[in-house]
């Protein structure tokens, strides 16, 4: 499976964004999620789906984002609302196999929110 990710982009804080990552095949079986990294620091999970819809989010993120997805567009989406400065990041998306041990990646996408 390929992720692409998009909707990265410039705002304001305070501001919002939706990203979508859009995968080539079924994510039906797949619990999925969203990651983010600055420089010099290590990924960081934003907020994960299981393929049930279960969802789980970073505190830093609670009630600001949302993530959702759609099994028919095999596509999964990150809200984010009320975004602050230390929001700023490359988010990736993830895909992890519910069978097995495969785990894919997207390219990531650049959100930077200004002041």
């Amino acid at each position: 499976v390929q992720l692409q990710a998009f909707g990265g982009g410039l705002v304001q804080a305070g501001g919002s964004l939706r990203l979508s990552c859009v995968a080539s095949g079924s994510i039906i079986l797949m619990n999925m999620g969203w990651y983010r990294q600055t420089q010099g620091k290590q990924r960081e999970l934003v907020a994960d789906i299981t393929s049930g819809g279960g969802t789980n989010y970073a505190d830093s993120v609670k009630g600001r984002f949302t993530i959702s997805r759609d099994n028919t567009k095999n596509t999964m989406y990150l809200q984010m609302n009320s975004l602050k400065r230390e929001d700023t990041a490359v988010y990736y998306c993830n895909a992890a196999a519910v069978f097995s041990s495969r785990v894919f990646w997207g390219q990531g996408t650049l959100v930077t929110v200004s002041s």
